[in-house]
């Protein structure tokens, strides 16, 4: 499981999306008879039904009001931040325009100047209102300092779904500055599902399932605004953490019956990484950059991390990625770039026809291979000339 680094010290070998490969089936399916569809336990009520098995990323320049309305009539789901512009701001269009207009240099300044003003708690309830009103579940999130007070406003709104997220959640935080969140408390308090991320570990997913969650996000660091990994030194390539939390949670489901979906959130340029997650264990995505380039998108085509506006440590950036299409082109085609980043779902169905999967369930089981070759085998021309699965 490891190999020597050094003397008395040994590390183990992970895998990301572009070093695994899935192998086709024994048997092939219509992908228009395969069945995506993805359940959120509700320990309180009715789980939540969602068609595909997306969420979008809670991030300010990927989900609005209007992104989330339109994202959930599509069938997936999208996460406001209680704690960006969205509820800093009345609003909030003409700041997002001064963070995609800021000189690349003057950005971060920017951004702590922008979300050091004061989170309006009136605006919580306004922002999960304003999405309900369209007859579409409203999802919100928030770090676990502020999840007790911004979870008990967001109840009274009618919140369908409640995430706390943070760069890595444990269920025990040690602090002698704050109280840390009692999650186990928070869950029996919502009655609406809470999702609690993020984690890369089997030990941490089991102890986190323990609490009461309705999913775990899996993934630190691998999002394409986030610097952690650069800036903390911290993270799991995503093939093998999925994998390991995916053990975790069959773990717990085994123990105690109870089926904690886990959801792989970040890392994911183009179908074939939503692919592979799936099949390495997932039972949905969480994905931002990909939604950063819909003409729904708040920051057309600007992109920043949550953790990009820490007053002391910023840990994401913004980059620029430009407009790909609208939502329901990115999601379900027909594409018209080659570079996979379109017709998301096209993708996942035709993967899942090829190995002979009918359900998630049957995808997860999907034969893996070790391949870091797969990418480049054959594909000179492309990455010369920067194109198809040669693009950057």
């Amino acid at each position: 499981m490891g190999m020597w680094i050094g003397k008395n010290r040994k590390a183990r070998v992970c895998y990301g999306f572009d070093e695994i490969s899935l192998v086709p089936g024994r048997i092939t399916i219509n992908p228009d008879e395969v069945d995506t569809s993805f359940t959120i336990p509700n320990p309180s009520g009715e789980p939540i039904q969602l068609k595909i098995p997306i969420l979008a990323s809670a991030m300010d320049g990927v989900t609005d009001v209007p992104f989330c309305v339109e994202m959930a009539r599509l069938g997936g789901l999208g996460i406001i931040n209680l704690e960006g512009v969205q509820t800093r701001y009345d609003d909030p269009s003409a700041v997002i325009q001064e963070i995609i207009s800021a000189d690349q240099s003057k950005v971060t300044e920017l951004l702590q100047k922008i979300y050091s003003a004061p989170i309006r708690e009136h605006l919580i309830g306004k922002r999960i209102e304003e999405i309900k009103a369209q007859g579409v579940p409203a999802a919100v999130s928030a770090i676990p300092q502020k999840a007790q007070a911004f979870g008990a406003i967001a109840q009274e709104a009618g919140v369908d779904l409640f995430l706390v997220q943070s760069t890595v959640s444990t269920a025990t935080h040690v602090s002698r500055h704050y109280a840390s969140l009692d999650l186990a408390a928070f869950c029996r308090q919502m009655k609406a599902p809470v999702i609690i991320g993020n984690a890369v570990t089997y030990d941490v997913v089991l102890d986190l399932m323990e609490c009461g969650v309705s999913g775990v996000l899996i993934g630190v660091g691998p999002g394409a605004a986030c610097t952690s990994r650069g800036v903390l030194g911290l993270g799991v390539p995503q093939v093998t953490a999925t994998v390991d939390c995916a053990a975790a949670r069959d773990t717990y489901y085994k123990k105690t019956g109870r089926y904690v979906p886990i959801i792989t959130d970040g890392g994911m340029r183009r179908g074939g990484d939503l692919c592979k997650a799936i099949a390495c264990g997932g039972d949905a995505v969480m994905i931002g950059s990909a939604f950063a380039r819909a003409e729904e998108s708040p920051g057309q085509g600007s992109h920043w991390g949550m953790a990009t506006p820490h007053a002391n440590l910023p840990r994401g950036t913004r980059i620029q990625m430009g407009i790909s299409g609208p939502l329901r082109q990115i999601l379900f085609g027909p594409a018209t770039v080659d570079d996979g980043s379109q017709n998301l779902v096209g993708a996942l169905m035709t993967s899942m026809g090829n190995v002979g999967a009918a359900t998630v369930a049957q995808f997860q089981e999907t034969e893996v291979i070790i391949a870091p070759s797969i990418q480049s085998e054959g594909k000179l021309f492309q990455m010369v000339q920067s194109v198809g699965m040669g693009s950057r």
